[in-house]
């Protein structure tokens, strides 16, 4: 689907690619009420998670924003909320790429579980109610609730046996929101293998939080914990009845539309002082820079070949990645590099989506963290919490908000 056609603006039409939108949904949420409602689907959660994930916004904004209007403290539910991704970051920093592999063993050996994703889920047609409405939400909108996340991952790996890293790149293709190291740090939470436990839920669950249309009484869910974790343990049951009335799943495209990107020209930064922004720096630019700097888009051709997305987060990334830049090239880090050699000097935000491929000529910009930073390896949120709160004793005491203008 081309970007700017009607079909796919009326389904980016929930998370505009903008600033002002996060700004928008910052100050339209209601902490208290997220902490109330936040497990149910239709609770009052913040949907900034795209904007947070692509840079448009940070953590640090938004909670010195919402403190401003609200009496939150350190411990508020929705601290806990924006910790687990920093728990997540400091994972990924300390493992790398060992966070794409099993952290432990899991219920079942690595070798039970199958790697192909079965097609009647790929299709949002399993016949189990609450797995076929997740599919087509995160098709339609690029974003799920935590829970029918936890749901979806938790019914392929532990029912259908299907292993999580299978599981987690098929989804992040798809979220707005995905990022490496929350998305396949989530998913080894709920498999076992980043966990002390597997996450199970039933229909009772699904009832209690979803609205009736996800409902899952009379499916193969509608059992006990009792029965789910022999399930989890290698137990098989008959897949239930896939429906005829499926899904097609949105095309993934590993490299952007044409319309987002062009050659790159080294005439264009010659001399000049470069901004480089990628798809995880989607932010206003730094209020440091030159005046006369340019600011280049860089998809990293690397990264989309093993990491391909779907038409609609294309358009996300891109629509606000065009508005920020003169230019977006899509090429390999080697290929950067070579574009970039004339530039006077060239700045970018850190992330480690990109770290390893990015020229060594690239000054990495690293962002204030929100928390005291944590060196030494936490084995668990828990043990990283302590930790990074040690001597915290009121939500200013927050490093992240100390540094804000």
């Amino acid at each position: 689907m081309p970007p700017g056609s009607p079909h796919q603006e009326s389904r980016m039409n929930r998370f505009p690619a903008t600033r002002d939108a996060a700004l928008a949904r910052v100050a339209a949420f209601e902490p208290e009420a997220y902490a109330r409602s936040r497990n149910a689907l239709d609770g009052a959660v913040s949907g900034l998670s795209p904007y947070l994930t692509h840079g448009i916004i940070s953590a640090a904004e938004v909670l010195a924003a919402l403190a401003a209007r609200h009496p939150l403290t350190h411990q508020h539910q929705f601290v806990y909320e924006l910790a687990w991704r920093a728990y997540f970051r400091h994972v990924w920093t300390a493992r790398g790429d060992a966070i794409l592999q099993s952290l432990h063993a899991g219920p079942m050996p690595e070798t039970a579980y199958e790697r192909g994703l079965p097609e009647d889920i790929r299709q949002g047609r399993s016949g189990v109610p609450v797995i076929d409405q997740a599919v087509r939400a995160l098709y339609a909108t690029g974003y799920l609730h935590n829970h029918a996340r936890m749901w979806l991952a938790s019914y392929l790996v532990h029912v259908r046996h299907v292993h999580w890293r299978t599981g987690a790149d098929w989804m992040i293709a798809h979220l707005l929101d995905g990022d490496l190291g929350s998305n396949h740090l989530s998913w080894q939470w709920v498999a076992g293998s980043g966990s002390s436990k597997p996450y199970l839920f039933n229909a009772d669950n699904v009832a209690r939080y979803a609205p009736p249309p996800w409902h899952s009484f009379g499916s193969v869910i509608d059992c006990s914990y009792v029965a789910l974790m022999r399930l989890a343990q290698g137990e098989r049951t008959p897949a239930p009845a896939p429906s005829h009335h499926g899904v097609d799943p949105p095309a993934l495209l590993s490299a952007p539309p044409a319309a987002l990107a062009t050659a790159p020209s080294a005439q264009a930064v010659a001399g000049r002082d470069v901004w480089l922004v990628h798809p995880w720096a989607l932010g206003e630019p730094r209020a440091d820079l030159a005046p006369d700097c340019v600011a280049i888009g860089w998809w990293p051709a690397e990264y989309h070949r093993a990491w391909p997305w779907s038409d609609l987060r294309w358009a996300f990334a891109g629509n606000r990645m065009q508005a920020l830049t003169a230019a977006c090239w899509h090429v390999s880090g080697a290929e950067l590099g070579a574009a970039l050699a004339s530039a006077r000097s060239v700045q970018t935000g850190a992330d480690p989506h990109l770290a390893a491929l990015l020229p060594p000529a690239v000054r990495q910009r690293q962002p204030a963290p929100l928390f005291v930073p944590v060196d030494q390896p936490c084995q668990s949120f828990s043990q990283w919490w302590r930790r990074s709160m040690h001597g915290v004793q009121a939500l200013h005491d927050l490093p992240g908000l100390a540094v804000l203008p």
